[in-house]
């Protein structure tokens, strides 16, 4: 992709690199991580809620999913906004609505509350994490590009990881309402910290002033229909954003229940919440081995067809009635799931990046990916505990993963070499 790259003034640079001082990319990393801590704290908190307020299975899988409406309906609209208003400033307004709709989740009572709240949570956490591959491409050097989008791809899981460890101990001390307060309480925390420490969208402007003109820079960010047209005919935006689809679906579906699989196996909240959050974690694994692989120059191609072999082999052995004695296969397999499969995410993000028509619409093909991979997500939690509810179980949890990734495999398959 042709354009200039913005980047801080070398003053900001030298300031920000101080002693003591986190650098601003990681600092919009950490955001997203604290905006995923919202997502995940639907797992572990499930048994709970099923016993308080009486969410049935299905109602389980759609407060698992609901969050994603909003990407699923109105992603790359909000992609664009960000482009527009500016990439802090969305980041900002992402945190405080996430602060607000847990707070007011704190006091729900019926099932059909926490799901409206989702919904609002989902607009928040798009919010957040939108800007970021476009702000992390302003705030660091090109050469580090990759790395640095390698450890965003983290964020999903390292903030899953995080809520679905502590979780349970939360819980058991202030219940579920006071998991919901403390997430709201962090969330206004990492907006101040975003305030203070990350630079201002006029002081990022105003940094790249010497390799684009201010009103060349204004035109292209006015011109909000030709950026939505650019993304939207454009092959490579559609392809990363349905490839990213297959593979959140089945993550999100696999990850998202062991909890409560492990809980019907007879085994405590706490240990159910550890043992998840560990196959959590080891995404994190995948996703910076990929943005360590793509910074050498391995073929993006390649990656995709790892990530996806491997998660519908291990979804199978996971699930697989041959494995059922086995309780450790099974587990291992789920850790290898989630491992390899990490590679994927890291890969589109950096794709995203690249296939965006312009360096203007960077935040829209995110926007466009997060909206597919939202509608994915969205479907695939009620899709496999529907399938669970009529199966008697969670039998047949790997051909809907399986077909996932035979999608995706084919979405591969036409993924040209890239050097991110």
């Amino acid at each position: 992709m042709q354009g200039s790259t913005e980047i801080l003034s070398a003053h900001e640079a030298e300031a920000h690199s101080r002693a003591g001082r986190v650098p601003p990319a990681f600092i919009v990393i950490a955001a997203g991580m604290v905006a995923a801590l919202h997502i995940g704290k639907i797992p572990p908190a499930i048994p709970v809620l099923r016993e308080a307020l009486g969410v049935s299975l299905v109602e389980a899988g759609f407060l698992l999913s609901m969050v994603q409406m909003a990407g699923m309906l109105t992603g790359v609209f909000i992609g664009l906004a960000a482009d527009g208003i500016g990439l802090r400033r969305s980041m900002l307004l992402g945190q405080l609505t996430l602060a607000l709709a847990s707070l007011a989740g704190a006091w729900a009572t019926q099932p059909a509350e926490l799901l409206a709240l989702r919904a609002v949570e989902g607009f928040g956490f798009l919010l957040v994490v939108l800007p970021v591959p476009s702000l992390i491409r302003q705030l660091v050097p090109p050469s580090r590009l990759a790395l640095h989008l390698g450890l965003w791809g983290t964020y999903m899981a390292t903030g899953t990881a995080l809520v679905l460890a502590a979780g349970p101990a939360i819980m058991a001390g202030v219940g579920w309402e006071g998991l919901w307060v403390t997430l709201a309480l962090v969330s206004l925390a990492v907006a101040v910290w975003l305030l203070r420490r990350v630079p201002s969208d006029h002081t990022r402007r105003a940094a790249a002033a010497a390799a684009t003109t201010a009103t060349a820079s204004a035109t292209a960010r006015a011109q909000w229909s030709a950026r939505l047209r650019d993304t939207l005919t454009s092959w490579g935006p559609w392809r990363v954003a349905i490839t990213f689809s297959m593979y959140s679906s089945q993550w999100l579906a696999v990850i998202g229940f062991l909890p409560s699989i492990y809980a019907q196996a007879g085994l405590s909240g706490q240990v159910a919440g550890l043992l998840t959050a560990f196959a959590c974690l080891v995404n994190v694994t995948g996703n910076v081995a990929a943005g360590r692989l793509l910074h050498r120059g391995v073929c993006a191609r390649h990656l995709l067809y790892a990530g996806f072999v491997a998660m519908g082999l291990t979804a199978f052995v996971a699930f697989s009635p041959l494995t059922a004695e086995a309780p450790v296969v099974r587990y291992l397999a789920v850790v290898i799931f989630s491992a390899v499969g990490g590679l994927i995410p890291a890969t589109l993000f950096a794709l995203a990046v690249h296939v965006a028509p312009n360096e203007h619409t960077v935040s829209t093909t995110v926007g466009w990916m997060q909206q597919c991979s939202s509608t994915g997500q969205f479907l695939g939690p009620p899709l496999v505990a529907w399938v669970a509810g009529v199966a008697g179980g969670w039998q047949w949890t790997w051909v809907i993963t399986g077909v996932a990734s035979v999608v995706g495999l084919l979405l591969a398959s036409r993924t040209r070499y890239q050097r991110t």
